[in-house]
């Protein structure tokens, strides 16, 4: 059988991205444009968000077909993130790949965020997995928190929701308590760069049991931030969070990556003990809640295996912790690469190839979904 190409568009959220990937497996390129002008408003902007999609998407798409080495007369679909996501980001990428499909008269192939997400570690793991039916699948991000049953008939994945946070995801929680605390946008990774440097059992937080059906597995993020909000206004933390944030922007740390060891190094000597402790406690608590949750799921449903993925799979304490557990439960376990963890359009490519087999189209109708859900 010839090999075939799909070119990948995503444009959900802050991210522009294009990837063509071969049998969706293979990534010959992925390129993907980071929008940084949000860091100055602690947040996604979507107006902003949808201009710089604007601006970056015919470079991005030049770009990836550049590393591929492919023409466009080399495609056999593109494929477009349909949603779930900001509607003028969607709008972008929805219409530039509808005129690039009628240009270069291929099919155009509409994918779920989400399952882009799933796919993004089935593109390595999926042929370890072969045996593996259903799969437990967390979906832990930004935008999302959500737990899916996932099983193959023949070449079609069908997903059940069998759990989701009732409030704010676990990867904006992180955000928002970064905020909180002073640190930069995007606050997750600065969070977990601190954190091993505190002590994870200083501050004792808990979460709620939430009452739903015994088939349910759902989770509640937003009581644990105001937990931290609380816990600073008791111990009069305010003025010391102020006159961090603004010396983090006076050294320039605010527009650098906690990645950066030098960066790490330099930034920790700003922060207090107490605050670290605290954000260490805050982590573990977080991390811990999602891998009881996931494997509890996974018990009860019989899951074969469990994949995790989104931005927040990139977190160091939450692959430790759930790859201890999986060991322990002898379950095979999979995650994406740093990579693939965040926003990009190898994991939608991917997720459409599937649909490429079963020659399942979008209508030259297509719009942006919002809302839209997956299971």
């Amino acid at each position: 059988m010839p090999h075939r190409l799909i070119l990948g568009i995503e444009s959900s959220c802050d991210e522009t991205s294009a990837s063509v990937v071969r049998d969706g497996r293979e990534a010959l390129s992925n390129v993907v444009a980071s929008q940084l002008i949000h860091a100055d408003y602690g947040g996604v902007v979507p107006e902003l968000a949808s201009r710089e999609h604007l601006r970056a998407i015919t470079p991005v798409v030049r770009e990836a077909m550049h590393r591929a080495n492919v023409s466009y007369k080399d495609l056999d679909a593109i494929a477009v993130t349909e949603g779930p996501g900001l509607a003028g980001a969607l709008l972008v990428g929805i219409t530039f790949a509808k005129a690039l499909a009628f240009a270069a008269d291929k099919p155009l192939i509409a994918v779920n965020h989400l399952e882009g997400h799933i796919h993004a570690v089935l593109m390595d793991a999926e042929a370890s997995f072969a045996d593996a039916n259903p799969l437990l699948a967390l979906v832990v991000s930004g935008g999302h928190t959500h737990l899916y049953l996932a099983t193959k008939s023949g070449n079609t994945w069908h997903y059940r929701n069998v759990g989701k946070t009732l409030d704010d995801a676990a990867g904006e929680a992180y955000d928002k308590v970064a905020k909180l605390l002073g640190l930069p946008y995007p606050g997750g990774p600065w969070m977990d760069a601190l954190a091993a440097h505190g002590d994870p059992k200083a501050v004792p937080f808990t979460f709620a049991q939430i009452k739903t059906k015994a088939t349910r597995f759902d989770l509640s993020f937003s009581g644990i931030k105001t937990a931290v909000r609380r816990y600073t206004e008791l111990h009069h933390m305010q003025p010391r969070i102020e006159a961090r944030a603004a010396a983090l922007r006076e050294s320039g740390l605010a527009h650098a990556k906690p990645s950066n060891p030098e960066t790490l190094t330099q930034a920790v000597e700003l922060f207090d003990p107490e605050t670290l402790n605290l954000i260490a406690s805050f982590q573990a608590s977080v991390t811990s809640y999602l891998t009881r949750t996931a494997f509890a799921a996974a018990e009860h449903y019989g899951a074969q295996a469990l994949l995790v993925t989104g931005g927040v799979a990139a977190n160091t304490e939450l692959r430790r912790r759930i790859a201890a557990e999986a060991n322990r439960r002898n379950l095979p376990i999979a995650f994406p690469t740093i990579a693939l963890s965040t926003d990009n359009a190898a994991m939608i490519a991917a997720a459409a190839f599937p649909k490429l087999q079963t020659q399942t189209f979008a209508p030259t109708t297509l719009e942006p979904t919002p809302q839209l859900r997956l299971g």
